[in-house]
């Protein structure tokens, strides 16, 4: 421990001053026995009553990789520093170096530094970065695996490391009390850095061999799920080359010594959640007690020769296994990337696992019993996890087919129109997970940990699904036809009781509704049997089957009650009304009918009928149609209200019908009244006698003479038959229409001759011109007068 003056060492000390060793104490000396000093130490530096405000810091690192030369650059120690030219090693025992040739001493001190330190520097050459010995990592994975065995389950919050050598530092800081926290930093100080290699990328690879490590370390039971980053943050920072550049170098150690001692720097590392939270007076002891416990540790002592050798060599006969077996597993990585099920893929990877364990255990086996067993298990360890991915692949790619296949089974069992619907996803479902099933366990390789039902369990739900999503289409694809059926069947009923209005209008039109409703709703059940609806899909179905037949309905009565169709309905009452009698024999109306009369019942009774087609209201309470309020459906108008669909026509749309029809009722009225003004201009009897008397001379004429009577007698005889087979109404139409022709064909002639110029005629008297433009003018008058 040191206090924490001004940096001002050099680069080089030649030696030790009497004052520069009374600023440090030796903890743990050569033979691995912990110094009593370091409590008068305290008490030399003024720690004792400092209670929290202290911080510890070691360094960690190969040995002469210039930690104490660090440390006194960034603290201001006095540590002794490497002769150059002798290059020897300078510290022995815990100071802030390692001991010379001592291998289980330097696990044992590396690990009391990292359980008492707050801060462990990790000190390492850049060119020793990506190499397992030379950074350490083998003596890492010791420490670290000891230390949860110890320590691993009194604090879970993690370490901060920085590492540069194995050495303890006391800094004095105004730290505010803080909950225990068992956190370290590791602050990884890549020395001799020039930059050709990006620190980032230093730092990916130094992070992937410390997870590599931490994956591997054999961990308590309750500690296994624990990470890395459980226990330790890391950090990482570079050094130029001392010699080379030592400006560079002196201005990279003080930027990195304000990390230690500048609290507003946002990369200062003595933060709270690292203090171990030990008063500084019992530190001592602490590291005392600590100490022991790392002695006493029997992970920590040196392996003998024949472990030595037994390690070295299984470690190269697995690698030389394990390489064979990559190339072998390489060859069907890509198919199955590229999404195959490959054929046979399980007895593939036996064979390959079975090769390289053979191979390890022909050439391992005689080495020492422990080591071969454990490294076995890693050479297992890896080719399973290089196994893993092609066997996962294989179920996913699996998985994926067998999906598709279900799919395509369960559309193609669908199609037609007598298909059971269960039985189509019953047949379906155990194709898929039987064909599943018997890759899946040819591809599962035993001893492993493997596990492929739950990728199975999870298809059975995902088919299940489409089964679900298909079965509701199913469904809506039957309500569709059901409903298009419902629309087939009232249309012409609604058209009929619409056609012939009276107060029992409705209840034909509600009776026939609800039976149609009644055989769609039965079609429905009995289909749905064969899909496994559950009661409450099928009562979701029927309500939503029950409004969308009741918007069919209501769809096909706002046809029926448009306005040109509906004023025709109200036209054709009303002249039903009017224009016949009760027995349905056309009115010839004659001046003393009261037209006014029957003109203001006829239009009455008709206007009646307007709030008749306003309301769907039966006339039978017991017919009246219910729809429940909160039946839903995802195709049908969402803003559909029941209680508003009752309404055919407003008021205001009554209203413009009413006076629509009321003018279409005074021009039959009027007709009417002309066709009586007519009628009065009859022949007086008188006339019938002139014309007997005329026209016996030319009657007695006909009866005696044998041509002209054998006409009329042909002619009476044809009028007989045309009267007895009745076609009296034909022929007169067809006298009408060649009569109207004629008479369009003549007007067409006429205005033809008219329309040719006339040959100017020479005017010879004014008397003349006057003469003749009153005669014109006479000419054009006549037929106005005629006309009126």
């Amino acid at each position: 421990m040191a206090s924490a003056p001004p940096v001002n060492g050099t680069a080089h000390h030649p030696g030790p001053s009497e004052s520069s060793i009374a600023e440090r104490v030796q903890l743990v000396d050569e033979d691995k026995t912990f110094r009593p000093e370091l409590s008068g130490q305290i008490e030399r530096w003024g720690l004792r009553d400092s209670g929290f405000n202290y911080n510890i810091v070691a360094v960690f690192g190969s040995q002469s990789t210039g930690k104490s030369t660090l440390l006194n650059r960034l603290f201001g120690t006095t540590f002794d520093v490497m002769d150059e030219t002798r290059r020897q090693q300078t510290t022995k025992g815990i100071w802030m170096c390692r001991g010379k040739d001592m291998a289980d001493f330097e696990r044992k001190s590396a690990l009391f530094s990292l359980a008492s330190s707050e801060v462990l520097i990790v000190n390492m050459w850049e060119h020793q970065v990506g190499l397992y010995q030379g950074a350490n990592m083998s003596l890492l994975k010791t420490v670290f695996e000891v230390n949860l065995g110890l320590f691993g389950k009194k604090s879970l919050d993690g370490y901060v490391i920085a590492v540069v050598g194995i050495s303890t530092r006391v800094l004095i800081e105004s730290t505010s009390p803080c909950p225990p926290s068992g956190r370290t930093l590791l602050l990884f100080v890549i020395r001799d850095h020039i930059g050709a290699t990006p620190l980032a990328n230093l730092q990916a690879t130094l992070v992937a061999d410390l997870n590599r490590i931490w994956d591997s370390l054999s961990k308590p039971e309750d500690l296994k799920d624990r990470r890395l980053s459980d226990y330790f943050d890391l950090a990482f920072t570079g050094l130029p080359h001392k010699i080379l550049v030592p400006e560079k170098f002196e201005s990279e150690v003080q930027r990195l010594r304000k990390r230690f001692t500048d609290k507003s720097d946002p990369d200062y590392v003595f933060k709270p959640a690292y203090h171990k939270r030990i008063p500084a007076d019992g530190v001592a002891i602490y590291m005392q007690n600590i100490w022991e416990q790392v002695q006493s540790n029997k992970d920590l002592d040196l392996p003998t020769q024949q472990e030595l050798l037994a390690q070295f060599r299984c470690d190269e006969i697995s690698a030389g296994a394990l390489a064979e077996f990559n190339e072998q597993a390489k060859s069907q990585k890509r198919p199955i990337e590229a999404g195959r099920v490959v054929d046979g893929l399980g007895a593939l990877m036996k064979n390959w696992r079975t090769q390289a364990l053979t191979r390890y255990d022909r050439e391992a086996s005689r080495y020492h019993k422990g080591v071969y067993t454990r490294k076995r298990a890693d050479l297992a360890s890896v080719i399973d996890q290089t196994l893993s991915p092609l066997f996962l692949g294989q179920l996913k790619n699996l998985h994926k087919q067998c999906l598709s296949t279900f799919k395509k089974d369960l559309l193609d069992g669908l199609k037609g129109e007598d298909y059971s619907f269960g039985e189509v996803v019953t047949k379906a479902t155990k194709k898929v997970e039987d064909a599943y099933s018997t890759v899946a366990k040819e591809a599962f390789v035993e001893g492993t940990d493997w596990n492929w039902e739950d990728d199975l369990d999870l298809l059975k739900e995902e088919t299940r699904g489409v089964a679900d999503q298909c079965r509701k289409d199913e469904t809506k694809k039957m309500v569709n036809q059901i409903e298009r059926n419902v629309k087939k069947l009232v249309a012409e009923p609604v058209e009929i009781q619409l056609g012939k209005p009276s107060p029992q209008m409705w209840d034909g039109v509600l009776q026939t509704f609800s039976e149609v409703l009644a055989k769609a709703e039965a079609t429905y059940l009995a289909k749905a049997k064969t899909f496994n609806c559950t009661d409450e899909e099928n009562n979701h179905a029927l309500a939503s089957l029950k409004k969308r037949s009741w918007i069919a309905l209501r769809s096909k009565i706002e046809e029926q009650t448009a306005d040109q169709v509906l004023l025709g309905k109200l036209r054709a009452h009303f002249e039903e009304q009017f224009r016949y009698d009760e027995q349905g024999v056309p009115r010839v109306w004659k001046p003393e009918d009261d037209i006014d009369g029957a003109f203001k019942k006829a239009k009455e009774q008709t206007l009646e009928l307007v709030p008749l087609y306003a309301r769907i209201k039966p006339f039978d309470p017991s017919l009246e149609f219910e729809l429940p309020e909160d039946s839903t459906d995802d195709l049908a108008n969402e803003d559909f209200e029941f209680a508003s669909s009752l309404v055919v026509l407003s008021e205001t749309k009554c209203l413009d019908l009413i006076n629509k029809f009321r003018r279409d009722a005074d021009a039959y009225y009027v007709e009417a009244k002309r066709s009586t003004v007519s009628s009065i201009a009859q022949i007086p009897f008188w006339m019938y006698g002139v014309l007997v008397v005329l026209g016996w001379n030319e009657a007695m004429a006909v009866l005696f003479n044998p041509v002209y009577f054998t006409f009329l007698l042909f002619g009476l005889a044809t009028a007989y038959m045309i009267i007895q087979l009745g076609l009296t109404g034909p022929l007169l139409q067809v006298t009408k229409t060649v009569a109207g022709e004629v008479q369009r064909q003549a007007t067409v002639k006429l205005r033809e001759a008219l329309a040719q110029p006339e040959t100017a005629q020479p005017v010879r008297s004014g008397r003349s011109r006057q003469g003749s433009y009153y005669e014109d003018e006479g000419r054009s008058e006549t037929p106005e007068v005629a006309q009126s």
